[in-house]
């Protein structure tokens, strides 16, 4: 369903979250991203140990590099996710996707208004596409920069904790909701009960 920028009428607000104001649900966010983190550390470490990101046996410079690796592509990241969001919006028809960085969260919105699967699928394509991409690298990484690209992949669930809070939250709601996301902020809307 293509995204509407006028909200029905019948429709009024049923539940909002801002996690520049709400700070207990960021908070919340904020210990489900170390859980999911802890989580996926702690079994990957029986499987490659951690130690090998730090094994200098093939010099300096390559232990340097992996470092440096891991802060460059950290960032990268941050711009590659939002752009999957934005991209995700534009293909359900928003014609003006805002860019930001709060200075706690990065984010990608619009005035536009979201059917619920849409929403979900707007939500959740960031984490699919790059778990993807970043399994198939990962699979392919010698031992010594296995944990440069899994902390990438850490980082791609973990960072995707309000996202994938907000799609269990609003999976819950009516089939009939419209979703406003102006990045850190969502509203939804109805034109039943919640």
């Amino acid at each position: 369903m293509k995204a509407k920028e006028k909200l029905p009428e019948g429709y009024r607000e049923i539940f909002s979250v801002d996690l520049q104001k709400n700070k207990k649900t960021a908070l919340l966010i904020n210990v489900i991203a170390i859980v999911i983190s802890v989580a996926m550390a702690v079994p990957a470490h029986f499987y490659i140990p951690i130690s090998t990101l730090f094994d200098m046996e093939k010099g300096i410079g390559n232990y340097i590099l992996r470092f440096a690796v891991i802060m460059i592509s950290m960032f990268a990241y941050i711009i590659l996710h939002e752009a999957v969001h934005g991209i995700t919006m534009k293909c359900y028809g928003t014609k003006k996707i805002k860019y930001g960085f709060t200075g706690l969260y990065a984010f990608a919105g619009s005035d536009d208004y979201y059917d619920k699967s849409s929403y979900i699928v707007i939500a959740l394509a960031p984490v699919v596409v790059w778990g993807i991409v970043i399994a198939a690298v990962n699979a392919f990484v010698s031992p010594e920069w296995f944990w440069v690209v899994y902390f990438l992949q850490i980082a791609n669930i973990s960072g995707a904790a309000g996202d994938i809070y907000v799609t269990t939250k609003f999976a819950r709601f009516p089939k009939d909701i419209l979703v406003s996301d102006s990045g850190v902020g969502m509203t939804v809307y109805s034109a039943q009960d919640k």
